[in-house]
């Protein structure tokens, strides 16, 4: 078996590599390439490793041919063009957790040097003055800090400023009551925490329902004499809109880590009063530099090796030990999909997708996505479990999840429905013995089949000696039979035919079986 291939494009800690090698991947570790020579080589590789200065663009995917996966080691991804990266099928991962602490701490040490005049005052006592009488510092004992996000990192400033015997308050629209209390915040309102807050720390990705969320209208309404930092991403304050708070004192300090352009040599903010800036250091120390390029290599690797999805942001999340339980499921969601896409007609504008019993009760994300990978195919052969829920929303399709734990005829059980201008089609499949997936039914007529390979597909109606003359067709082309799946409505009725066949099914053959007495369908299938 070919190992899995991937690039380091970015430094990183060397233990990241050995963690590849050692999980089965070769790894190549090539730093500082143009994006003219990573286009060039990049097509060679199934995984890319980045930190923050290679950017993965839409030209850069499109020469990735071989591309599974990305893994950016650190939170941000700014730099990965994902809408491009999910049409091509190739899952985003980062590492939201590694360094955590690292910009949280960061952070509290941005607020307490703020609030003391720190850097200012040594610069001048460095310069030969003792400026002592010009520096008022002010303590943060009792004072209200306000995190615009409690996510994980605005958790740990949280409570590293109710140690130093601070309020907290927090505004988080995904902040829940319950989570509110465990780390003893007061859930609040953006316009309260702007009137309460005497700091504000913001904690919070860049979208564009953050983009800033700072504001010159909301830095207005920000208590007198705020001081305000901000380590997460760039672009959350309007920086023209600070500056001029600055410089008329109703902002009394800042402190900035992060920037709306980087690397940010010039800005205008350099000249404002009572302004601290770091150059994006909120992830820089030792520790959190060795934890992202561990944690993104074993992540990576774990989808390579063993399909396990962890902190992807285009895909539902699949852990290592879920992935070869969910296996056999998902090959079945996979084959009912492609199933019903393949026999279906027109356009379908809604899929529900049924689990009962055993599959009822497993992670719904990847067996859905499985499903639509299926389906999606009747649009497209390059799709896959990451750009077909995409495919599907581009076309306007509506998918329902529905969940019975309840155990009917079979122990587990997957049912596929479409909605067509001829009414609702479904299908049906199991497993058996836990891992052999199974066709149970297709449009309401109960057959038992395996979905693989090439397969003709009949419908007619039931009648004596029909099989045999579909064997003989078969037998008069060379065509040899592999599997025989037979099921009908009744006697004399509806009825459908399934078999499995070792070669390509010419039109002509198709043509000649559409023409015996009694048929109503006729489809060659491919698994």
């Amino acid at each position: 078996m070919t190992k899995p291939k991937v690039l380091i494009s970015d430094k990183m800690d060397p233990n990241a590599a050995r963690i590849f090698e050692e999980r089965g991947c070769d790894v190549d570790v090539i730093t500082g390439k143009t994006p003219e020579e990573l286009k060039a080589i990049i097509g060679e590789y199934d995984g890319l490793a980045i930190r923050s200065s290679t950017k993965v663009t839409a030209e850069i995917l499109d020469a990735a041919t071989n591309l599974k996966v990305i893994g950016r080691a650190g939170i941000g991804v700014d730099n990965v063009d994902i809408p491009a990266a999910s049409s091509k099928g190739v899952v985003v991962m980062n590492t939201p957790f590694g360094n955590s602490i690292t910009t949280a701490e960061h952070a509290i040490a941005l607020m307490m040097a703020l609030a003391r005049q720190i850097p200012e005052a040594n610069a001048r006592t460095k310069a030969g003055e003792w400026p002592k009488s010009a520096f008022m510092g002010v303590e943060v004992t009792g004072k209200t800090l306000g995190l615009i996000g409690a996510g994980n990192i605005g958790a740990i400033v949280a409570s590293r400023a109710l140690g130093l015997k601070m309020k907290v308050a927090a505004y988080d629209p995904f902040l829940t009551p319950e989570r509110a209390i465990e780390i003893g915040v007061e859930k609040v309102d953006l316009d309260t925490l702007l009137a309460r807050a005497d700091f504000i720390t913001l904690h919070t990705p860049l979208t564009d329902e953050t983009r800033n969320i700072l504001s010159r209208e909301r830095l207005q309404q920000a208590k007198e004499g705020v001081r305000i930092i901000n380590c997460a991403r760039g672009g959350l304050i309007d920086e023209a809109a600070l500056k001029d708070m600055l410089e008329s004192g109703h902002v009394a300090g800042a402190a900035l880590d992060v920037f709306k352009e980087e690397p940010a040599k010039e800005n205008p903010l350099f000249d404002a009063p009572n302004f601290i800036c770091t150059p994006h250091l909120g992830a820089s120390t030792t520790e959190a530099q060795v934890n992202v390029a561990l944690q993104v290599a074993e992540q990576m690797s774990d989808y390579l090796v063993n399909g396990g999805v962890t902190n992807a942001l285009n895909m539902p999340s699949l852990s290592a030990e879920e992935a070869p339980k969910l296996k056999p499921y998902m090959a079945l969601a996979e084959n009912l999909g492609s199933l019903i896409g393949q026999l279906a007609h027109g356009d379908l504008d809604k899929i529900s997708i049924e689990t009962e019993g055993h599959a009822a009760e497993l992670n719904q994300k990847p067996i859905v996505g499985a499903v639509l990978a299926g389906l999606m195919k009747r649009y497209s052969q390059s799709v896959n479990m990451v750009n077909a829920p995409f495919m599907a929303k581009e076309r306007g399709m509506e998918v329902r999840e529905i969940r019975n734990e309840r155990e009917g005829t079979f122990q587990t059980l997957i049912r596929v429905t479409v909605a067509t201008s001829q009414g609702n089609r479904s299908v049906a499949g199991t497993l058996f013995g836990n891992s052999d997936p199974r066709l149970v039914e297709i449009f309401g007529i109960g057959i038992e089949a395996d979905l693989s390979g090439k397969m003709l597909y009949i419908v007619n109606q039931d009648a004596p000696g029909f099989i045999g003359r579909v064997g003989a067709l078969m037998g008069e082309y060379d065509i040899n039979i592999g599997t025989f799946h037979l099921g009908r409505r009744g006697n004399g009725d509806e009825a459908i035919i399934l078999l499995s066949v070792d070669q390509e099914i010419p039109q002509e053959v198709i043509d000649k079986a559409c023409a015996l007495d009694g048929v109503k369908v006729v489809r060659a299938l491919s698994f």
